[in-house]
């Protein structure tokens, strides 16, 4: 009879002499160095707000293209689809793949109805994408993650807060990934103004119960409950993007030349970027990728493994009336697809999931795959 683990706290052993697994830290440095890592931050918000400009500005270096306009007189391009750019960038030694997915302007339609499907239906195909690889029967030592790790969320600088538009794509994009909030072109507004504006927002957050990151998760420890409570006095962060260079007492800055003087976007008393980047990418980058996997990325596999699981328990009820296997399969894999679950249904059960699997691949007409944009 085979014993049960022993789940109590075992005793601390200090070895008489050294061992050597005080280097297993640096060994999984040297790997995660070697293999690099993976970064996908979305950009969601009206036309013209300065999207690629701020991503551009947050990684120092031209990433994406900006369809933005120079003269006052052209006309606005927005974003007609969504766009990824994928881009490897290094800084010593430490070699960061990101994908930089560029959405449509929502709201600038008469009727704007479901303008936030695409974005929405994206995210979700993402999470499908993983979960097939997931449990795919010949799966890849290291699934390629598409998964969207950071949501920003460009609010307009109008002073008076969020559009009803607005609270509605919060809410759904909440709900299934990390959103950020940030007032795009804050140099429209002054100090006073700005800050103003933020607390209206920060009591609308509040308001429509929005769930917005920082999360704050069991296993943080008290100084990161701090820092996440200091940082939500913070939210929306107040940014200004730019890449043009600007010689100022022959000294080279990021920012932009008014008619009022110079906006530095490094300096903190002009702009909150400095803020932004550092909690982005310099102390929160793992944790948003982490949070991406253990909360949304679970809740989804969560919910469609156990309505897949539903759903084949009633279908195999009727597949005793003379339904055919493949037709059953051809079925279960759409459901799979369009509800976004994995390819699972009785196995569940009966533990025989390599053989589903290979079933299932069998049966699976060419258009029910779901369509993932280039760049991925």
């Amino acid at each position: 009879m085979i014993q049960p683990p022993d789940t109590t706290v075992p005793h601390v052993v200090q070895p008489n002499f050294h061992v050597g697994f005080d280097s297993i830290t640096k060994q999984i440095e040297k790997r995660l160095l070697k293999r690099g890592f993976q970064f996908n931050i979305m950009v969601v918000g009206q036309s013209g707000l300065g999207k690629t400009t701020l991503v551009n500005s947050l990684f120092a270096s031209h990433l994406a293209a900006t369809s933005g306009r120079v003269n006052p007189k052209e006309k606005l391009i927005s974003t007609p689809k969504i766009k990824v750019v994928s881009h490897t960038i290094e800084e010593n030694g430490v070699h960061l793949k990101i994908n930089i997915i560029d959405t449509p302007g929502y709201g600038d339609q008469i009727n704007n109805e479901g303008c936030w499907d695409p974005i929405h239906k994206y995210i979700k195909e993402q999470h499908v994408l993983y979960l097939l690889q997931e449990l795919n029967a010949q799966r890849k030592p290291h699934i390629s993650d598409t998964r969207v790790h950071c949501v920003l969320f460009f609010i307009q600088p109008n002073g008076h807060g969020l559009k009803p538009i607005d609270i509605t794509v919060l809410k759904k994009l909440s709900e299934i990934a990390n959103v950020v909030p940030v007032i795009a072109k804050s140099d429209s507004m002054t100090i006073a103004e700005r800050e103003v504006f933020k607390i209206i927002l920060q009591k609308e957050f509040a308001y429509y119960q929005l769930c917005l990151y920082p999360n704050n998760l069991e296993d943080y420890d008290e100084e990161e409950h701090h820092v996440n409570a200091r940082i939500r006095q913070i939210i929306p962060f107040a940014i200004v993007g730019s890449e043009k260079l600007i010689n100022v007492d022959g000294k080279q800055i990021r920012g932009r030349k008014t008619r009022c003087g110079i906006i530095d976007i490094e300096d903190e008393a002009h702009c909150e970027f400095p803020h932004l980047r550092n909690f982005l990418i310099s102390t929160r980058l793992q944790d948003l990728i982490e949070t991406t996997a253990l909360i949304h990325y679970e809740k989804f596999r969560f919910s469609r493994l156990i309505a897949l699981k539903e759903n084949s328990s009633s279908q195999s009820g009727s597949n005793t009336n003379g339904s055919s296997t493949a037709s059953q399969h051809q079925k279960q894999h759409r459901q799979l697809v369009t509800a976004g679950a994995a390819p699972m249904v009785s196995s569940i059960n009966n533990g025989t999931l390599s053989k589903h699997l290979v079933q299932i691949n069998n049966t699976i007409p060419a258009a029910d795959t779901p369509h993932y944009p280039q760049g991925i």
